[in-house]
């Protein structure tokens, strides 16, 4: 069984280490096994390609690259960066998360 991730795809990030300390940004993709994150415009390097299809005139490309999971946050409705907790909602007995912080729940 796979530990469950405070960061989800689709979820408000802020940076909190790192060369993109501070940026925000929405996560488009999680690598679980890697514990690494792809959120938009954070990380960028330069990839120089071939033509191709896609690129007729090739060139260098800046597309984001993996983050570590540890040097993100969550960011709450509030827009605030918080810790994330896990409870038991008593409506339909599912684990939902809620910032530490507000104490609101995230969707």
């Amino acid at each position: 069984m796979r530990k469950k991730l405070h960061i989800k795809k689709g979820d408000n990030v802020m940076v909190i280490s790192g060369d993109s300390k501070g940026q925000q940004g929405k996560v488009l993709f999680v690598q679980r096994d890697d514990l690494r994150v792809i959120v938009e415009g954070i990380n960028l390097i330069s990839k120089h390609t071939k033509p191709n299809a896609e690129n007729p005139q090739g060139g260098i490309v800046k597309k984001e690259a993996p983050i570590n999971i540890s040097n993100l946050m969550v960011i709450d409705a509030a827009g605030n960066p918080t810790r994330v907790g896990r409870e038991i909602d008593e409506k339909n007995n599912k684990s939902v998360r809620y910032s530490k912080k507000s104490g609101e729940v995230i969707k």
